[in-house]
């Protein structure tokens, strides 16, 4: 009885660990770049606080205003997927986050000196390679028919 219980776990665990989407989109996925799980790796990009200490409100507001700027245009672009300030200060000093897409670490870190906010020092930039969903920019539509104000 437990050799026959055994058999039949097998039988089942393998075809279902064979099992494919049936919703799977081949075109879908390979526009976005997926792997064989819907995946792909994209850089999170971590803005803390940066050495620079920003006085001059005009100054830190054109920057400011330079960063949103930058930000929309990576978006059209196509390589900012995420961007959002932390809601809350913390220890850490961390102020937002990005998500790019980037072959590589020396091209996501080009995109990130794009950013005035980043060159002058009011925030520097912690870098990381991250697996995530490859439908996370198919979120960016949606996004902008739900945006009635920008900043």
């Amino acid at each position: 009885m437990k050799s026959l219980f055994t058999i039949l776990s097998l039988i089942i665990f393998s075809s279902s660990a064979n099992a494919q989407n049936k919703n799977f989109d081949h075109k879908l996925a390979d526009s976005l770049g997926a792997d064989q799980y819907g995946m792909k790796v994209y850089y999170l990009v971590i803005l803390k606080k940066g050495k620079t200490e920003m006085t001059d409100k005009s100054k830190k507001s054109e920057l400011m205003r330079g960063h949103m700027d930058n930000i929309r245009k990576l978006a059209k672009d196509g390589k900012l997927i995420v961007a959002g300030p932390m809601f809350e200060e913390n220890e850490n000093h961390y102020n937002g986050i990005f998500i790019l897409d980037a072959k590589t670490k020396a091209e996501a870190e080009s995109l990130v000196l794009t950013d005035p906010s980043v060159k002058s020092g009011i925030f520097a930039a912690e870098l990381y390679k991250w697996y995530g969903s490859a439908a996370l920019p198919l979120y960016l539509k949606s996004h902008d028919k739900i945006t009635k104000n920008s900043f």
